[in-house]
């Protein structure tokens, strides 16, 4: 089967984001006298920010402590350097490189906030890849929801069956898999379950193994960038 557009996460799949904004939470959680660990914060990972943001309330427990947590993390986080805050992963540029010359439109379909999006792709030069955003702040329901999805794939003007989307969580596998896109999922911090690897079309160690995938994958497609 061959597809005519692709779709990707952000966080963690295309920005080295997520390792950085979890160590923050953690080391931070910690200065103020509240145990943390990885095993909690996973938790988050690929869910929408508010629903990542009720958990780690409940999770710190007292509520003056979880807000001059959240201060302290937004304030470390908007700190001017290293810039970028969050590079590209291995292999993103690449694969949206092939994709741009062989025609393909991409579009973004992640928990964050548009604003966000354009933001940290912007910081790493990529912004110009993509000719749709769906945000997290633009859907009812967050990841595993397909919404936002399905609202990417619109934006694109091309079925969500006719999609590859690239995932890095289990949350935006299931996302994605519910609108009905071919999952390639690539993982960050940690490892996709038996469900998510049986219901992915490839499972990649990175990007980068992607762009060989690109001709079998979209075949038929011009191979300039369009104008």
């Amino acid at each position: 089967m061959t597809f005519s557009a692709a779709l990707f996460d952000m966080d963690g799949l295309l920005v080295d984001s997520e390792r950085t904004i979890m160590n923050t939470w953690i080391d931070v959680s910690n200065a103020h006298g509240v145990t943390l660990t990885t095993t909690d914060y996973l938790q988050i990972v690929g869910r929408s920010f508010a629903e990542g943001q009720v958990i780690l309330a409940r999770l710190i427990g007292n509520p003056d402590t979880f807000d001059a947590v959240r201060t302290r993390v937004r304030e470390q986080l908007a700190a001017p350097e290293p810039h970028p805050k969050f590079p590209l992963k291995p292999g993103a540029f690449a694969l949206l490189d092939a994709l741009a010359q062989a025609g393909i439109p991409c579009a973004v379909a992640s928990s964050s906030a548009c604003d966000v999006i354009r933001a940290r792709l912007d910081a790493v030069g990529v912004l110009p890849f993509f000719r749709a955003i769906a945000g997290g702040d633009e859907v009812a329901r967050g990841k595993p929801d397909p919404a936002v999805y399905r609202l990417a794939a619109e934006r694109l003007g091309v079925p969500a069956h006719a999609c590859v989307a690239f995932e890095d969580s289990d949350f935006g596998a299931q996302s994605a898999a519910g609108a009905g896109a071919s999952v390639v999922t690539v993982p960050d911090l940690k490892a996709p379950t038996p469900e998510i690897v049986a219901l992915s079309l490839h499972v990649l160690a990175s990007l980068d193994d992607a762009v060989a995938l690109v001709p079998s994958w979209f075949g038929g497609h011009d191979t300039q960038r369009p104008a």
